[in-house]
């Protein structure tokens, strides 16, 4: 229906159905939260780089748009550099969107343009489709953007700012067609997923990846990790490996390609996660001195440690700072390379019940571990033999697994991620196993 209307009586009209469709009865916090954590990839990921070559090169940048916004604001603000954004504004009552559009819509986007801008600015570079061309006539250079298939979206390093966190579970955008399937999928992936994580918790760590693999979980482990009898110093310590971080599963992952049961530690995990994992999960305080008493008691046992200095995921090709605390504790260091592949669900959350993370991770038809074991550190890369700081030795292991993968370093944090996309700073009730 809403496309009916866009097409026959106006993009306004097909633009109000959906409205009405979409947000009636929610709450409009939860549309804002969307708005700023979810939409940005996919808008991103639709910007056309010619329109953005025109567009970046404008000084004082305004967008006239008949979607709500609410919806589009976050994104051209904070990741395209828009000063104005004029579009449709949804009518509210108490906190909730009535599915209603309030008064003075965009119907006419050049009487919206002037009234924004007071009729007092001269406008030079005009850029739209064939329903902007009354507007585009105000404008001293105009260019149409025409559809064109295969064109490949901006690049994210070109953006004003690159979309580096994101939230939401679905990998692609939800088109009609990819939502149809989304739904067909959904019930089969549920049984499959839950079989998967049956199998990866109940079989010995030993056999899980091979029956794994005759389900669609392929996991596919690169370079030569140290065997369990050399994962020991003289001293009876065991091996660190520190890992990129993709999601939940990691350390498990890496446990399956090693062949046998290590520890992991955790800042913040599910209970209910928790309770699933095969491998003994043991939980971190924030509190320095006291993590670093756990970690070295770990070690002083013999037991291989993996863990993600990150201290939470990222979904692009980009590593988060890493945390020093591994390197002023161990000396036998393993980089490991972690990338992950799904089609359709993403396995990790920053605003959902993360509970459910290992469920829609293993919900994907065909979900791709690719796990590389780089070589262990020298004794001249380390704090004890090589009198290395800990930040240069965690500044250097995170360098080398970026270029493994070829990621790009950044020194954001696990608490510019969740201030970012959820506004807190991450914190799981590990009390908490069910919603």
């Amino acid at each position: 229906m809403a496309a009916l209307m866009h097409q026959f009586v106006s993009e306004s009209a097909g633009i109000k159905v959906l409205i009405f469709v979409t947000f009636a009865g929610v709450k409009v916090s939860a549309i804002k939260s969307a708005a700023a954590a979810v939409l940005p990839k996919h808008y991103s990921d639709d910007l056309h780089p010619e329109t953005w070559r025109v567009f970046s090169s404008c000084g004082r940048r305004c967008v006239v748009t008949a979607n709500p916004r609410i919806m589009v604001e976050p994104f051209l603000k904070n990741y395209l550099g828009v000063d104005l954004v004029i579009g449709t504004e949804i009518a509210s009552f108490k906190g909730f969107a009535t599915g209603l559009v309030a008064a003075g819509d965009t119907d006419d986007k050049v009487a919206a343009l002037r009234k924004a801008l007071h009729n007092d600015e001269t406008l030079n570079v005009g850029i739209g489709d064939r329903t902007d061309l009354p507007f585009m006539r105000l404008c001293k250079e105009r260019y149409v953007v025409r559809r064109k298939p295969g064109i490949r979206p901006v690049r994210a390093e070109t953006l004003a700012k690159p979309v580096i966190f994101h939230d939401g579970r679905l990998v692609q955008k939800p088109t009609p067609l990819v939502a149809l399937l989304i739904i067909l999928w959904f019930p089969i992936g549920i049984i499959l997923s839950i079989l998967r994580i049956f199998i990866g918790s109940m079989l010995p760590i030993s056999t899980t990846r091979y029956v794994l693999y005759l389900l669609g979980f392929q996991i596919i482990p690169k370079g030569t990790p140290p065997h369990a009898a050399a994962a020991h110093s003289s001293a009876g310590k065991g091996v660190v490996f520190v890992c990129s971080h993709r999601n939940v599963l990691d350390a498990v992952i890496v446990s399956t390609c090693l062949g046998r049961m290590t520890t992991t530690i955790s800042y913040s995990v599910a209970g209910f996660t928790e309770f699933l994992s095969p491998i003994k999960t043991s939980r971190l305080t924030r509190d320095r001195a006291t993590d670093a008493r756990l970690i070295e008691q770990i070690l002083n046992e013999g037991k291989s440690l993996v863990m993600c200095p990150e201290g939470t995921t990222c979904r692009e090709p980009y590593l988060l700072r890493f945390s020093s605390l591994f390197a002023e504790l161990a000396d036998r260091i393993v980089p490991v390379a972690v990338v992950v592949k799904t089609s359709l669900f993403h396995g990790t959350t920053a605003r959902g019940h993360k509970w459910l993370d290992p469920f829609f991770f293993c919900m994907n038809p065909f979900p791709v571990y690719e796990i590389t074991f780089l070589n262990k550190l020298s004794d001249d890369q380390t704090c004890g033999a090589g009198g290395k700081s800990s930040y240069e030795v965690a500044n250097n292991v995170q360098k080398m697994i970026a270029e493994t993968l070829g990621y790009k370093c950044t020194d954001l944090t696990r608490k510019d991620k969740y201030r970012a996309l959820a506004g807190t700073d991450g914190l799981v009730d590990s009390t908490t196993n069910l919603p």
